[in-house]
């Protein structure tokens, strides 16, 4: 370790009479400066002459200085004091320590407090100074001393004084060497320590910039999630966990015990499910249904082994999806599949049955042409039986020719309608009924509405069937809704909505009522046709067609059809 001097690495400093060794470490204390080694070879008067008044004065300016390094290290605020202390002890006022800025390309000055600050000029020399192993020059103001702080090699900075021509000026001298030496150990650990300060300041922000970013993710997840120690206590408890009716506060959930927390869940059962995640390591994952909000919700409930140490198991993630709309869905298009086998089946059955069906009639047709031959009381007989078999032949054939619709819907002509005048043309029709005339009937008709691309015979028959069963189900008296609006569902469709007053549909019956043959009518009321016939029709126009119904309150049925494309007619 050197201060850049002037060659006084292996022997000792010497100030008049005094013998001062430089240590390796510097002076880490008040009490370290002092502790000079230093002899007397006057002849032991204790009369102070003039050396030893310049013996008092040196170590008077390293206690100075080492006092204020001792206090603040290698700090600025240190620096200051060190340069304030030269400047007193020297009798000058330009003395200076150069240190590196923090991005290492220049240098900048630390002068005493209140004191002279270098020229421009200076300023850019100092990078040629510090390469040189050490500078003298003589001015009329003094020597000026510019030594180099090096440690291990490293260029740390300058430190600059001028001692004024004065007797002491050599001793002096021998105090700035001795300052550098101590100075540029100093520099170089607090340089270290900024290093590291700083390193760790990014590596601190970059753990929390992405510690953030991470609960971001977990927060913004449409599921809800939550994490639990060995203890059962939750550890992570995202944004969706504090939302809806049974949501808790993040704040009011960490830290505490899960079956607290959960506390509608079963303790054992719930207990038993994650130590089953703890034991095996195992993803485990099942679905549950709910009925919290007032109306069924499905979830599916995950629960993930989490290893913090990639050793054992220390946490178990908990996500909780609602796939209510997804079970609607499944069930949607298993209702779909299934009415399209049953539409299969029923074409075979019905093309099959109207052979024979036919031939019976042409029987039946026949043997009455022969009963003119048979006695008149024998024949009254007759007669009545052949209009009975008539009209059940009629009736065959009617659910015949609806199962035939149903399966395979007559392709007609689509064309560019407006909505609002088919809903009226379907009333104009109904409101001549005989169950109609108790019915009080509400309008809600939306204006503006884009027109569908649709068949009016085939949508007047469906809002005709959809109004019918509305009024059977009122028993002739109630209020039925008709509205059209823009559909909040389906993006560029239109809904046509039919509320009515009636006695509601069972809950368990709602995903039948679209199957041929089923009704909710009395026996003798209906084929169970009429709705699976709707379902193909609206099918048909690329619509879909939902029902909701509260037992004891009413029905709605609403059917969204797309809103018209350019090409209008198909």
């Amino acid at each position: 370790m050197h201060a850049g001097g002037r060659g006084f690495e292996s022997h000792p400093l010497h100030f008049p009479r005094i013998g001062i060794t430089r240590g390796t470490g510097g002076f880490a204390s008040r009490e370290a400066a002092l502790h000079l080694c230093f002899t007397d070879s006057g002849s032991g008067s204790n009369k102070m002459n003039e050396s030893e008044q310049q013996q008092s004065d040196c170590i008077r300016i390293l206690s100075d200085v080492t006092a204020h390094l001792s206090l603040g290290g290698g700090s600025e605020d240190a620096l200051v004091g060190v340069v304030g202390a030269l400047c007193r002890g020297l009798g000058s006022a330009e003395c200076w320590i150069w240190i590196r800025t923090p991005d290492g390309t220049s240098f900048m000055p630390v002068c005493a407090q209140g004191g002279v600050r270098p020229t421009r000029g200076q300023e850019e020399l100092v990078r040629e100074w510090i390469e040189k192993p050490g500078f003298e020059e003589n001015t009329i103001r003094g020597t000026i001393v510019r030594l180099p702080l090096v440690h291990d090699g490293e260029k740390l900075g300058l430190l600059e004084a001028t001692i004024p021509h004065t007797p002491r000026s050599g001793a002096l001298r021998e105090v700035v060497d001795i300052t550098a030496n101590v100075l540029s150990p100093l520099l170089a650990s607090a340089e270290l320590s900024e290093d590291l300060a700083s390193e760790v300041a990014l590596k601190t922000r970059e753990t929390d910039l992405q510690r953030r970013f991470t609960s971001k993710i977990i927060d913004s997840l449409p599921v809800g999630l939550y994490v639990i120690d060995r203890d059962y206590r939750i550890q992570a408890w995202n944004r969706r966990r504090e939302m809806g009716n049974q949501g808790i506060e993040r704040d009011e959930a960490l830290g505490r015990h899960v079956f607290d927390v959960l506390n509608r869940q079963p303790r054992g059962l719930l207990q038993q499910e994650f130590d089953s995640v703890f034991y095996t390591g195992k993803i485990e994952q099942m679905e549950a249904e709910s009925s919290a909000t007032g109306e069924p919700r499905y979830y599916r409930i995950t629960k993930v082994p989490m290893r913090l140490n990639d050793d054992h198991i220390t946490h178990v993630i908990t996500i909780g999806e609602d796939i209510t709309d997804w079970k609607t869905a499944q069930g949607q298009v298993a209702h779909a599949e299934k009415l399209a086998a049953i539409g299969q089946l029923a074409a075979g059955v019905m093309h099959e049955l109207n052979n024979p069906l036919a031939t019976i009639g042409a029987c039946v047709e026949a043997v009455t042409v022969r009963s003119e031959e048979v006695d008149p009381a024998v024949r009254s007989s007759m007669e009545e039986y052949f209009r009975i078999i008539e009209s059940e032949l009629g009736r065959c054939k009617a659910i015949v020719d609806g199962l035939l619709d149903f399966s395979r819907p007559k392709s007609r002509i689509l064309r560019s309608e407006p909505v609002n005048q088919i809903v009226e043309d379907a009333l104009f029709l109904v409101k001549h009924h005989d169950r109609f005339k108790r019915i009080q009937l509400i309008r809600q008709f939306s204006e503006d509405l884009p027109e569908i691309t649709a068949n009016r015979e085939q949508l007047i028959q469906v809002f005709l069937a959809l109004m019918l069963n509305a009024i059977d189900a009122m028993e002739g008296t109630g209020m039925l809704t008709v509205s059209t609006t823009i559909s909040e569902e389906f993006l560029g469709s239109v809904a046509i909505s039919f509320e009515d007053t009636g006695m509601g549909i069972p809950r368990d019956d709602l995903p039948k009522i679209f199957e041929p043959f089923f009704t909710t009518k009395q026996p003798g009321r209906g084929t169970g046709l009429g709705l699976s016939i709707c379902y193909g029709i609206v099918q048909q126009h690329g619509g879909v067609i939902k029902a909701e119904s509260t037992l004891g309150q009413g029905s709605m049925f609403t059917v969204h059809l797309r809103a018209a494309s350019p090409e209008v007619e198909q």
